[in-house]
């Protein structure tokens, strides 16, 4: 048995040095994730209060918990054993809610996208700001109008250009007369385009805090396990 318990408490501090590198990659991916969602102004009210923030702070706090985990197999404190598994336990249950989130936002991003875009179309000559903004998210998305590039039909009375920030190789006038050449502009409206960019740089966070969610509960056994020897009174050192 003795040997038993020294094995659960081996692989308890391997998990715990595990779940150290899950909280540095969680701080790591929830600072790209904002970063990346933030740079696009169409989806930055979206971005003030999705799971980004909430990731970095489930980052920091594994982070933290893992070193208290270590602490508590090496003195072999059940108190702290036992509320590493408590705190684990609720992080597993933060980042099953991240993912959820994460699928639920794709949903909503998409569709605020396109009302967005199409809102600043209608403002586009007349604002600055707005001009600026779109140009940027045109840009960042590769993507012309909000279904596609025939959206800008109403941006010059000759009802065939678009603004330069649909080019490819932007130039000055390079979106005149070319409202629906694939080859000189991005023929793709920004919802696709936001559809395209959700899925690169959202549901893969929610997926990784799954798989790491699916780590720790191998810590969490592993904590019970090694709770129930210490309780015991078994020799685990």
């Amino acid at each position: 048995m003795e040997g038993a318990m020294k094995c659960v408490k081996f692989l308890f501090f391997f998990f715990n040095f595990i779940f150290w590198l899950c909280g540095l990659a969680l701080i790591i991916v929830g600072v790209l994730a904002r970063t990346a969602i933030t740079r696009i102004p169409a989806i930055q009210e979206v971005a003030s209060t999705a799971a980004p923030i909430v990731i970095i702070v489930v980052g920091a706090v594994i982070f933290l918990i893992a070193f208290f985990g270590c602490c508590g197999a090496w003195k072999d404190n059940y108190c702290m054993v036992t509320t590493f598994v408590i705190l684990l336990s609720i992080i597993i249950i933060v980042e099953i809610g991240i993912a959820i989130a994460a699928y639920v936002l794709k949903g909503k991003v998409e569709d605020l996208t396109e009302k967005v875009v199409q809102e600043m179309m209608k403002n586009y000559t007349t604002n600055p700001t707005v001009q600026k903004n779109l140009d940027e998210l045109q840009k960042e998305l590769k993507c012309c109008g909000a279904v596609n590039s025939s959206d800008w039909a109403f941006f010059k009375p000759d009802k065939n250009s678009v603004p330069d920030s649909c080019c490819k190789n932007i130039s000055v006038n390079c979106g005149a007369g070319a409202l629906k050449d694939a080859n000189k502009i991005y023929t793709e409206g920004c919802r696709a385009a936001a559809e395209d960019f959700i899925r690169k740089n959202i549901l893969w966070v929610g997926v990784a805090a799954l798989v790491i969610a699916f780590i720790e509960i191998l810590g969490v056994v592993f904590g019970c396990t090694l709770m129930s020897g210490i309780r015991k009174g078994y020799e685990v050192m």
